[in-house]
């Protein structure tokens, strides 16, 4: 069964509006894992910095 059906068995079964909120909840969610690890970058980056200023 190609992927498109399942599709379509979703949108009926489901609904358009679940469908298209689980999608985006999924794309969401690696988007918010991303800015996770950038945060967590910026923070070593700015460690060493806070603690001169304390200085």
């Amino acid at each position: 069964m190609p992927a498109y059906e399942h599709l379509f068995n979703f949108v009926n079964n489901l609904g358009f509006p679940i469908v298209v909120s689980l999608y985006l909840l999924h794309r969401f969610e690696r988007k918010i894992g991303e800015l996770e690890q950038a945060i967590k970058g910026l923070i070593q980056v700015i460690e060493p910095y806070k603690s001169k200023s304390k200085e």
